[in-house]
């Protein structure tokens, strides 16, 4: 069988404002962490056995899955930080360092690994995945999806031959530099001898320093080419276009939430909601105790976190919001993420509560 290994020590600084108090794994999506789909995937694979390796706001995901009994696995954590003024401080090993950290200390890898970073969504056949890399004898597989050329700035390439044996590994070309358009969906499968090749106790990365290493010695290094949805979260534009996607039913296993009171609306518990004197076009989800005053306009694809107020004559169209956001009576919020302190756009651009310079107006529905 094999193990997992679940990558979640990053600070997620490409999705702030939304990692601002919570890390990239927990960012929800359906009112559920990423992460907590991941590890419901690996348990159905027969995957059990799962490392995290954690550093900044660890603690919130430590106390969100715990010992992962509720998934019918079983969750340890290895914190990477240093000691410096009396302060426990994150400091990421990276990728590979903090695999080899974990070999270090207690040589848990002990079978094909299964690595996956903890801020995409994927609905991926791992058993397939792992048939391929032991019937090709590979020490490392890395899984990849073809990309439009204009994305490949984006993304690690790898350029295989014929029979997939990886022969270059570029991080983040230049379109006209790339030497192929298959991307690495930072999946890897990784027999234990892969790890003797990273350094003991210091920052190494899988992507720009493991992988040409590989590449280099000429090991059995392999692409593999799988369809499947990888849904990355990598900016805070991917969040809003990925809840589009979901909302609108496009990416598989992901249900709504709570109850179907009419075509494509779905509530929580103990909402609010004037039926008559509301405009509300699905998809759309309240969560619970959420209200929606008289007159107000919501336009799905939309996700309204619980406890949130949107005021009378307000519009919302194609957004989110967080839990316990309000907004004011006769606004127009179109095609962003708000929450009760910050709202940010499509493009990223974030605009904060209370500068006076924004015409918009929004608040914590608490208060």
């Amino acid at each position: 069988m094999a193990k997992g290994m679940i990558l979640a020590a990053g600070q997620g600084t490409r999705v702030r404002p939304l990692t601002k108090y919570l890390p990239k794994p927990m960012v929800p999506i359906l009112g559920k962490p990423v992460m907590e789909y991941l590890i419901e995937h690996l348990a159905n694979f027969g995957i059990t056995e799962i490392m995290v390796n954690v550093a900044f706001q660890h603690h919130k995901i430590e106390q969100y899955f715990g010992d992962g009994h509720r998934w019918g696995v079983q969750l340890g954590y290895s914190y990477e930080g240093v000691l410096e003024h009396g302060d426990v401080i994150p400091k990421p090993m990276g990728s590979a360092g903090g695999m080899r950290r974990i070999q270090d200390f207690s040589g848990f890898f002990d079978e094909p690994t299964l690595v996956l970073c903890g801020d995409a969504l994927i609905d991926l056949d791992i058993g397939a995945a792992l048939h391929e890399h032991k019937t090709k004898g590979a020490m490392a597989s890395v899984v990849t999806l073809d990309v439009p050329l204009a994305d490949v700035k984006n993304y690690g390439i790898v350029a295989p031959d014929e029979n997939g044996q990886i022969q270059s590994f570029q991080e983040k070309p230049k379109p006209e530099e790339a030497k192929s358009t298959l991307a690495s969906t930072g999946i890897y499968i990784f027999e234990p001898e892969v790890l003797d090749l990273v350094p003991s106790n210091q920052v190494y990365d899988i992507g720009s320093q493991l992988f040409p290493k590989l590449v280099e010695q000429k090991l059995p290094f392999f692409a593999q080419k799988r369809f499947f949805n990888w849904i990355d979260i990598g900016r805070v534009s991917d969040y809003w276009s990925v809840l589009q996607r979901v909302l609108r039913g496009e990416v598989a296993q992901m249900n709504m939430p709570g109850r179907e009171v009419k075509p494509g609306v779905w509530v929580g518990l103990n909402t609010s909601v004037p039926w008559d004197d509301v405009n509300i076009q699905g998809p759309v989800y309240l969560g619970s105790s959420v209200k929606i005053e008289p007159g107000a306009t919501i336009e799905g694809p939309c996700w309204i976190g619980h406890g949130s107020v949107v005021r009378s004559g307000a519009i919302v169209t194609r957004s989110i919001l967080l839990e316990y956001t309000r907004i004011a009576a006769g606004m127009h919020f179109s095609e962003m993420i708000v929450s009760p302190d910050y709202c940010v756009n499509r493009q990223g651009e974030t605009l904060y509560r209370g500068d006076e310079t924004v015409s918009l107006r929004w608040g914590d529905a608490r208060a």
